[in-house]
């Protein structure tokens, strides 16, 4: 993963692109390799679950905390027309 890393920063400086090591976070589904993904020499932050365009993706790359999640912004908007429903 670590080479994989390398190549896209690689390829991303080619075309003037620049990842930002602040906000390049690590996430494994597979916990074969513990090594730490380095990025110019800072190791990068092993997150267990991340938002990716408003999908919660975990390291079981399941889909139980995103329904969860889900469910409660629904509930939220539901109970926001409770009074309207009951007059």
């Amino acid at each position: 993963m670590q080479m994989k890393t390398a190549s896209v920063v690689a390829v991303s400086a080619s075309v003037g692109l620049s990842i930002h090591k602040g906000k390049t976070k690590v996430l494994k589904f597979k916990e074969e390799n513990s090594n730490p993904i380095t990025l110019d020499g800072e190791t990068l932050e092993d997150v267990e679950a991340f938002t990716y365009l408003g999908i919660i993706i975990d390291e079981e790359a399941g889909s139980d905390a995103d329904v969860k999640a889900r469910i409660g912004r629904a509930r939220v908007a539901f109970l926001q027309f409770k009074n309207i429903w009951n007059s």
